[in-house]
């Protein structure tokens, strides 16, 4: 018994002299000049995150923020002696509220934070989309198509065309129904011809069908925020703000004004993403 009682004696000093040498390590390092610097550059510099905002049933994403890394930035300007400011290491501040963990939200626009802004195409069975997708390329545009279940079963290799440009390519329906099992099928056909897993579902209007089919399937639900008609170019023109999300039903009118809409947004300085950029919560840690 009392070898035993001098084992746990041994062990108990044993660990208060890591945790008293633990301390004085961590004293000394903070009075170091380039600890110190570290300190008040991460003052000057440390972004806050932003949380997403919840209004009734619709979800505004929010945006991570940024602050210095003690440990990684010392043990790397250590190395040379001195304080260093390029050699700073960032790491991320993730919102406390984020739109991943509300998919019973719809997401009607982006954070608003930066100039982006997304075009979204509504592709359905008959739709012929060669014409937009030329646009977009000559202009150096990418996109995000919603895409009928069976018009992708039956344009397999236009679609691995278009995620080849860089478009986002979701599912939109199929043959104009929700069904789960067909639904959750074009999911599959989409991830396996653009290795991409699909992200949202896509509704005009507040539709508990679709809100209830994506949240299962774990999608976000976008409801635009500008829902073009037969003149697109000045629906657009009225409302267009940053983060908006456009939404553009396959027309006539749409591709003929598509070249003049893209080249308005551009000159106001949008830059034009993908929904998966416009939506992300990730800040730039640099």
């Amino acid at each position: 018994m009392r070898k035993i009682y001098q084992i746990l004696i041994v062990l108990l000093l044993s660990l208060i002299s890591f945790f008293y040498t633990e301390k004085v390590i961590d004293f000394i390092r903070d009075k170091d000049p380039i600890m110190k610097n570290i300190k008040k550059y991460d003052k000057k510099n440390k972004i806050d995150a932003v949380n997403a905002v919840i209004k009734k049933n619709k979800i505004k994403p929010g945006i991570s923020g940024k602050k210095v890394d003690y440990d990684k930035s010392f043990q790397k300007m250590k190395k040379y002696g001195t304080y260093n400011e390029s050699l700073t290491v960032f790491e991320e501040i993730e919102p406390t509220i984020s739109i991943d963990d509300y998919y019973d939200k719809y997401i009607s626009e982006g954070s608003g934070i930066n100039n982006d802004v997304s075009l979204v195409f509504e592709v359905k069975n008959k739709d012929n989309v060669k014409g937009i997708i030329n646009t977009l390329k000559t202009t150096n545009t990418i996109a995000t198509f919603f895409v009928d279940g069976l018009w992708l079963e039956n344009n397999q290799n236009l679609v691995s065309e278009m995620a080849s440009l860089g478009h986002e390519i979701e599912v939109l329906n199929y043959d104009n129904s929700y069904q789960e099992l067909y639904f959750n099928s074009s999911l599959n056909l989409v991830n396996s011809i653009t290795n991409i897993k699909p992200k949202y579902c896509y509704a005009r209007y507040d539709n508990k069908e679709v809100l209830q089919l994506c949240e299962k399937l774990q999608l976000h639900t976008i409801i635009p925020t500008i829902m073009t008609g037969n003149y697109p170019y000045n629906d657009i023109v009225k409302k267009i703000h940053k983060g908006s999300i456009i939404g553009l039903p396959i027309s006539s009118s749409v591709e003929i004004e598509l070249p003049t809409i893209i080249s308005y947004l551009k000159q106001k300085g949008y830059t034009i993403n993908t929904l998966d950029v416009l939506l992300s919560e990730a800040g730039n840690i640099k």
